[in-house]
């Protein structure tokens, strides 16, 4: 197939639209459903990064994209009982694969943000990945085949319209690529850069010169994502997931502040008070990731008001007060940062630095460079200058 119809473009009003290629055919089929311009933007995106990720560490990978951005990316680790929780998939019955965690990691590290998704997988999706798939809220998935089980699950999601696309896993697009804006065609050479290149951490400013080999993989992860996400960015990340991710800013302070705060939040979810919050049989899936997001934020009040709580909870939570969200997210450490471009000013470590960072990958080049490190030194924090800029619109 060399070309695809599509119902519109980015909205209704813009037609006709289709995908098509300049020479030979198509790398994909849709198994099912039909996907729209903005699903196909996303799935091509995604499918780079789980592809990319797969390559850099040898395991399964997965990405929940919204708008042209990762909300979550991750690999495919084992999951604690305590992610199991956070997560909701401590219910599931059948044991979790590789590329279950992977995709467990990616659509739980920001619910909110991953509502309506479009999901990647790098590899063959099986029967319990599709799962867990079938019961979230998501536009569609892009993996490089199903298992016929998992196809059968998907075929049964959304009254049977969900988007599930088959990618070509060989192919590989030509050097050159090319986009119009306001009928003026631009052309650049593909962004091959390798991400994986263990002399991305040679190049180390600051006091603290040591990265364990779980802090390389972790940063290797960050830039990774930080290569398909809107720019300006910055990613936060974890035990082999992205826990924050801020994409789009102008400011990159605002970018450091908005991922650090969704990797507060991430990390507030596992405190107790959180867990064990008292919520009623039945809530919906989408009222509980959200009503959670208002209990930790300083909005707590709108829900736990008087005639609020009584719809979510079997009785009314206390409140989780500044004091105790400053104490529990004073216990996260070990967070690894990347930023797609170098920090202009050590405010961005200020702010990392209360999320638990303790190791940064950045291009480096500001021409206040010093005071940046100078505010790592303060911290303990290694920092390696990648010499890498990763742009991306």
């Amino acid at each position: 197939m060399k070309e695809l119809a599509l119902k519109y473009g980015c909205n209704p009003n813009q037609k006709p639209s289709r995908i098509y290629m300049e020479d030979g055919e198509l790398p994909l089929k849709v198994i099912n459903g039909r996907p729209g311009y903005i699903n196909f933007l996303d799935a091509l995106n995604s499918w780079q990064l789980v592809k990319e990720l797969k390559a850099a560490t040898g395991m399964p990978a997965a990405a929940s994209f919204k708008h042209v951005s990762p909300a979550g990316a991750a690999i495919g680790l084992p999951l604690s009982d305590t992610l199991k929780k956070i997560y909701f998939v401590d219910d599931v019955k059948l044991p979790l694969s590789p590329l279950a965690c992977a995709y467990a990691r990616a659509r739980g590290a920001d619910r909110m943000c991953s509502y309506g998704d479009f999901v990647a997988l790098s590899d063959v999706c099986d029967a319990v990945t599709a799962t867990l798939l079938k019961r979230e809220v998501s536009d569609g998935v892009i993996a490089p085949g199903y298992t016929d089980e998992a196809i059968e699950i998907l075929k049964d999601k959304r009254k049977g319209t969900y988007n599930v696309i088959q990618i070509d896993p060989d192919y590989t697009p030509a050097p050159i690529e090319y986009k119009q804006v306001f009928g003026i065609t631009f052309e650049q050479g593909r962004n091959e850069v390798k991400l994986d290149d263990p002399s991305l951490f040679d190049n180390i400013p600051t006091k603290n010169k040591i990265f364990p080999d779980e802090a390389k993989r972790d940063l290797i992860i960050a830039l990774i994502t930080l290569k398909y996400t809107q720019s300006n960015s910055v990613c936060y990340v974890k035990d082999g997931q992205a826990i924050g991710i801020g994409a789009g800013q102008q400011s990159r302070i605002h970018c450091t502040r908005l991922a650090g705060s969704k990797a507060d939040t991430w990390w507030l979810r596992q405190c107790p008070k959180v867990m064990n919050l008292p919520f009623k049989p039945g809530i919906r899936r989408a009222d509980r990731d959200n009503t959670i997001d208002v209990y930790v934020s300083e909005e707590h009040d709108d829900i736990l008001r008087e005639g609020v709580w009584q719809q979510f909870f079997t009785e009314r939570p206390a409140v989780l007060t500044r004091e105790e969200k400053r104490e529990w997210i004073a216990k996260n450490n070990n967070v690894a940062l990347g930023s797609d471009a170098f920090f202009p000013f050590g405010d961005n470590i200020e702010r990392a630095h209360k999320s638990g960072v303790q190791y940064i990958a950045q291009a480096g080049g500001s021409i206040r460079d010093d005071n940046v490190i100078e505010t790592c030194d303060k911290y303990g924090i290694a920092m390696a200058f990648t010499g890498v800029r990763l742009f991306h619109h």
